[in-house]
């Protein structure tokens, strides 16, 4: 069974695999051990915060596997984007150019460089290893933020939004960022992805064209790949699209991948989640949950076969969840079914 729960220093090795298998375009997690270990520390303060709004906080986590301990994978959400660290997009936008005079009437897409985004949450840093990509794994590593959402409110944002991977080759090459290579930058796709994951940004503010570009004007492969995802991410854009998330125009201003948001009262798994009385005992259900307890800084999450009695709110739990879920009889969980 696997577990999410938040990081902690001991898992160190175990993110730096994932950094390390998560491959090119995976900005959040860089193959740097200064900055992996930093992102765990200030994680680790972040769960032990009370807040009233949503900050600066990050909230790690990793899914263990409660017969090996070993780590399966991570996960995270960013409780306010932008504030200590500037978040740039692209944003894909319609303009007229049109002339009665001369019977001339153009419609063209230009890309705008912008902070749009702001002081929103963000889902991120969802990797899942190759061995445990099956059955409902890859769903609990992406719901259970949901839950951990709708069960405490006050710590995330209105709207939260989650950056698509765009489209690159095996080696990392970008066709969206060639172009831009060609024309603004003189650096490889794969060193300013890098730059980027390790907060050393500066480099965006003084070279990236401050005007908006006219997408006409790039090359055919580049408007290709404008608002498309790396095939390894369509899995997960597809559940996102299933909880609401659509895209507004926003692209990642490397790689052109699109970034999707939702109202964070409009994600199906916030809406639909319930809050039950546990129950432990051995129960015959075929249906399936994701299942987070009540606690924060204790939070955890499992998948499996629960019954639920809506008349009278109780959730009945196997011993091996109550377990994995660190819960009791008469203590609260959020569930959703799957």
């Amino acid at each position: 069974m696997l577990v999410i729960r938040p990081i902690t220093e001991a898992d160190y090795p175990a993110l730096m695999r994932c950094a390390e298998e998560s491959g090119h375009g995976f900005t959040s997690l860089p193959v740097n051990e200064e900055m992996l270990r930093n992102r765990i520390a200030h994680s680790v303060e972040s769960f032990g915060k009370e807040v009233t709004e949503p900050g600066t906080e990050g909230y790690l986590m990793v899914a263990e596997d409660t017969e090996t301990g070993e780590v399966a994978g991570t996960t995270a959400i960013e409780a306010a984007i932008g504030l200590d660290n500037p978040f740039y997009t692209y944003h894909l936008s319609t303009v007229v150019h049109a002339s009665r005079r001369l019977g001339v009437h153009n419609v063209v897409k230009v890309l705008t460089f912008g902070n749009n985004y702001t002081g929103n949450s963000e889902l991120c840093t969802l990797f899942l290893r190759p061995e445990w990509r099956q059955g409902l794994n890859g769903r609990l590593l992406s719901k259970c933020r949901f839950l951990m959402m709708a069960e405490h409110r006050h710590r995330f944002s209105e709207t939260v939004l989650a950056e698509m991977r765009g489209v690159s080759d095996d080696e990392g090459n970008s066709p969206f960022w060639h172009w831009l290579k060609e024309h603004f930058f003189s650096i490889d796709f794969t060193h300013a992805d890098y730059l980027t994951g390790i907060g050393a940004k500066g480099f965006i503010a003084d070279l990236m064209p401050k005007l908006p570009i006219y997408v006409s004007l790039l090359s055919p492969e580049a408007q290709a790949v404008i608002g498309q995802v790396h095939e390894k991410t369509r899995p997960a854009l597809r559940l996102l699209e299933k909880e609401g998330f659509c895209c507004r125009g926003y692209v990642d201003i490397f790689d052109a991948g699109p970034t999707v948001e939702c109202d964070v009262r409009n994600i199906e798994s916030v809406r639909h989640s319930i809050t039950c009385t546990v129950e432990v005992g051995e129960h015959h259900s075929g249906k399936n949950f994701i299942i987070s307890n009540g606690s924060f800084d204790g939070f955890r999450a499992v998948v499996g076969k629960v019954n639920v009695d809506e008349e009278n709110n109780i959730a009945q739990i196997t011993t091996e969840m109550a377990a994995a879920l660190q819960v009791k009889n008469g203590d609260h969980v959020r569930l959703i079914e799957q």
